[in-house]
């Protein structure tokens, strides 16, 4: 039974939402950054950045400060309005080759410490503590977690619905990609969305573990500092983007390794043709077409590596994935990389030319060999989950990537 809460969004102005909304911080190169922050004041990068009013560079509780102080002017300067009504907020993204549309919510930290919601993800202690210390600072949340769940005619219905009606917003941003949002504030509606959730035995985390890990440690903090908690404080939820399972689009990430670990090239591939049936396959731009069939692109070639099935046991559904056998089989053993989060040997591309970009950094000798595999599918990203298993780090590249800034959660 998965539990779904309306709340009072903070959102932009109608006329400014375009200018306000901003991709993740991350994504932005410093000179993409710097010029987004010089001609553009309202845009949501200056909370996240608010040492740049200052022209000082900013970190740990200093920063926070100052993100809720840009957050507070934002809202003084009406950039940033608060609805009235509890609600639940429809959101489309449209761009030419992907389409969604989903819901934001509040999901109760009840439901991920009883596994309602459920993970496929480790997170690292260090990062919880530090943005939960971010939430309590800022007082809201801007990032959702994007959840996935099985696909229901009565949620669909019920979404069909709501976006019959006109649109709160709808804009275009500059990459092309067409943006709607509905606000859902009737409590009949509001009800048939409670009621039709509740009937799900599971959400599943697709993109968020630490920022949900965050909000779950969050919530355990301010509990305990509060003698009159009763559970219906803001912080016993965090806010979600909830989509259908077929609507959710799985990129691979593919491994790049700087070293054979002190191996020929002749000796390499004589160990991997222990494991492996090894091709080669030339010049070629080449990618894998199926499950436990890998690339691998080594000194200006490549070569498909196809699993000995006899030689590689599955013991469970986590030894089956993809990205499990390519650690277990190549990368511990023979390339002698333990931590996959921590070795500096290893790196990680995705999207779907990253074939081309591991050619040509390796090429360039940035990096000695590539592997490619085929993208891991949500039937075996729920498995895992419902498993209570773990994925290797880096396994999926998970769209859709939301914005920030469009709808706010204050704590």
């Amino acid at each position: 039974m998965a539990i779904i809460t309306p709340f009072k969004a903070i959102r932009p102005a109608k006329d400014k939402v375009a200018h306000v909304v901003s991709n993740s911080y991350q994504s932005y190169s410093r000179k993409e950054l710097n010029a987004e922050l010089s001609f553009n004041p309202f845009t949501f990068l200056h909370i996240l950045n608010p040492g740049y009013k200052y022209s000082k560079s900013v970190s740990g509780e200093e920063r926070f400060q100052l993100v809720h102080n840009r957050y507070l002017e934002f809202l003084e300067e009406n950039i940033f309005l608060k609805d009235a009504v509890d609600s639940f907020y429809l959101y489309e993204i449209e761009k030419k080759d992907f389409k969604c549309c989903g819901l934001f919510c509040g999901t109760s930290v009840e439901d991920y410490r009883n596994n309602v919601i459920k993970k496929h993800e480790n997170t690292l202690q260090r990062r919880e503590a530090m943005f939960a210390d971010y939430l309590e600072t800022v007082q809201f949340n801007a990032e959702p977690v994007l959840m996935t769940y099985t696909d229901n005619e009565r949620i669909a219905a019920i979404i069909a619905e709501g976006k019959a009606k006109e649109p709160e917003y709808l804009f275009t941003t500059t990459d092309k990609v067409n943006h709607k949002l509905w606000v859902v504030s009737d409590p009949k509606t509001v009800q048939a969305l409670q009621l039709a959730f509740k009937e799900l035995d599971a959400l599943y985390i697709a993109d968020g573990h630490h920022r949900s890990a965050s909000s779950n440690l969050l919530a355990k903090n301010l509990e305990d500092k509060n003698q009159n908690h009763d559970g219906s404080e803001p912080y016993n939820s965090f806010m979600s983007y909830l989509i259908p399972e077929s609507e959710v689009r799985i990129f691979e990430f593919n491994r790049l390794v700087k070293s054979l670990n002190g191996l020929t090239k002749k000796e390499f591939l004589v160990k991997l043709d222990a494991v492996f049936r090894i091709e080669n396959q030339g010049k070629l731009l080449y990618k894998p077409s199926k499950k436990h069939h890998f690339s691998m692109y080594l000194d200006g070639e490549f070569y498909s590596l196809y699993l000995r099935k006899k030689i590689y046991t599955f013991t469970d559904v986590l030894s089956e994935l993809d990205t499990q056998i390519l650690y277990k089989t190549i990368l511990e053993p023979i390339l002698g990389i333990q931590d996959l989060r921590k070795d500096k040997r290893i790196h990680y591309g995705y999207g779907k030319h990253n074939a081309m970009k591991m050619k040509d950094d390796i090429d360039k000798g940035k990096f000695t060999v590539g592997f490619g595999m085929v993208p891991i599918t949500i039937s075996e990203i729920k498995a895992i989950a419902d498993a209570g298993l773990v994925m290797p780090p880096k396994s999926t590249y998970i769209e859709p990537k939301l914005r920030s800034g469009l709808a706010i959660y204050e704590l």
